[in-house]
């Protein structure tokens, strides 16, 4: 009876030390799974020459929806982050164009203050000094000493006004500085997960590659979709999402021509003029929930105790989803995960 030789201990450890690891931070857990992923290449690539038996597809394809479902959640909030972002783009461009005539006004004042300088600098001032010490008599003295006086303290509160104006448009710009500098932090960090996020899936395509080549993945519909035709929007969002079937998976995709998860769930309702945030835990906020029992076609079904998945109920027992990198928009049965709820729109 032939036997396979022993896994070495470096795999044994590895997988101990996953299952016995206490939980940590997201960020932590994500670099546990690109460390996780550059142990299996090794096994895989060193199959040629070790003495043990490949890896067998169960196994892979197990690795790969662990190793996805630890990365999803990541997608999603960088959804979220990158939807609220936007958002704050679009107030920044609003307080800036609200504060602009106190920009201007500030430019005029400045501009003014700086001719009264100028003027003083260039002795204007002192020759009118001058000329009151020659005045012919007491009573044009007074007169020119009013006159400068009351020079002054134009003066006064042009360079007031001014300052008052600068101080005001300071105030106001503010909030802007600071929203803009957040804005340009964030964009930084959303910029360096999207690198970690890509350099993943490559990870993960690579191990599908040596299990699948370019093919594999099963039927994509492999029923009537939709089972049933509701009508109204429900049933135009349903339609929608049952052409896109076949279509790429996008990490942050809505559409045209690929989706990820939540993107397919927005671009699907928007077709029937309903707006949803793209991402998968938002989504669930804004639907109303309903049992598995009253599903009908168009529902949201929401997957996993994070909520980091949904796909949409087309009757049957069938949903359509954008499931992972790899992997084009297809139907799968409603109860192929773990179903967290289900939520109606409309």
């Amino acid at each position: 009876m032939a036997h396979h030789a022993p896994r070495p201990p470096s795999y044994r450890s590895t997988q101990v030390a996953r299952l016995t690891a206490a939980p940590r931070p997201r960020w932590s857990r994500f670099t546990t799974v690109l460390a996780a992923l550059a142990g299996a290449a090794v096994v895989l690539t060193g199959a040629a020459t070790a003495a043990h038996a490949d890896p067998s597809v169960a196994e892979i394809e197990r690795q790969i929806d662990q190793d996805w479902n630890r990365l999803e959640p990541i997608i999603e909030q960088h959804n979220a982050t990158r939807q609220d972002l936007a958002a704050k783009r679009r107030q920044a461009d609003a307080l800036a164009k609200r504060i602009e005539p106190l920009q201007l006004q500030v430019d005029l004042a400045m501009n003014q203050v700086t001719g009264l300088a100028a003027e003083a600098y260039k002795g204007e001032n002192v020759s009118a000094v001058n000329a009151l010490l020659g005045s012919s008599s007491p009573g044009e003295l007074v007169d020119q000493l009013e006159m400068l006086d009351r020079f002054a303290q134009r003066q006064q509160r042009d360079v007031r006004a001014v300052k008052e104006l600068r101080d005001k448009l300071a105030a106001e710009k503010a909030p802007l500085d600071q929203m803009v500098a957040q804005l340009t932090r964030t964009e930084a960090q959303l910029a360096a997960k999207k690198k970690q996020i890509n350099a993943e899936i490559d990870r993960l395509q690579k191990l599908r590659l040596k299990v699948y080549g370019n093919g594999g993945g099963g039927a994509l519909r492999p029923a009537p979709c939709p089972a049933g035709y509701p009508g109204g929007p429900a049933g135009t969002a349903v339609k929608f999402a049952c052409a896109q079937i076949g279509k790429p998976y996008v990490w942050g995709a809505e559409g045209p021509n690929s989706y990820d998860c939540s993107g397919l769930m927005l671009a699907a309702w928007a077709k029937a003029g309903v707006s949803l945030p793209h991402n998968a835990r938002q989504q669930r906020q804004v639907t109303a929930r309903v049992s598995r029992a009253d599903l009908r076609p168009g529902d949201l079904v929401f997957y996993y105790a994070d909520l980091h998945h949904v796909g949409m109920y087309v009757g049957g027992g069938w949903v359509v989803h954008a499931s992972q990198a790899g992997q084009p928009v297809k139907m799968k049965r409603v109860d192929d995960g773990p179903v967290n709820s289900y939520g109606r729109l409309g």
